[in-house]
């Protein structure tokens, strides 16, 4: 994949990122997630609450990270598409403990208590925001 992206996801400057999954007769939901962090430059890891998202992904483990920063017009958006695979789902140890001190760390301890699970994500595949028939790589 890229270390450009790895570095460009990994960065604490404002950015949207939403998590997009469907349960197994394809109802989809989108939610605003503000945990990931990429490990490597195939894997993301995500603190994850008992809520939709994680009940779509026990469902079906695909989905879709779109990580952006607005731009003037849509060429000029940055982000990337992230289409992903579930492998792992981790409801106690060291993963879980790290993302949940993080948490409390940046938004307070009861908002850390909120995470139920570390979920681990291979990439599959990375598009641009917009398709405008390039690569991702102009846009971050």
């Amino acid at each position: 994949m890229s270390a450009k992206l790895m570095e460009y996801f990994n960065t604490t400057q404002a950015k949207l990122g939403t998590l997009s999954t469907a349960n197994n007769a394809g109802k989809v939901n989108v939610a605003h997630f503000g945990t990931p962090h990429m490990i490597d430059e195939n894997t993301i890891v995500m603190g994850m609450g008992q809520n939709r998202t994680f009940a779509n992904l026990q469902d079906n483990p695909n989905a879709v990270f779109m990580i952006m920063e607005p731009g003037e017009a849509p060429p000029e958006w940055h982000g990337a598409r992230i289409y992903l695979t579930m492998t792992a789902c981790e409801t106690s140890g060291e993963t879980l403990d790290s993302i949940r001190s993080a948490v409390a760390e940046a938004a307070g301890e009861e908002t850390a208590k909120m995470i139920h699970a570390a979920v681990i994500f291979k990439i599959d595949e990375i598009r641009p925001v917009a398709d405008f028939g390039q690569g991702w790589e102009h846009l971050i």
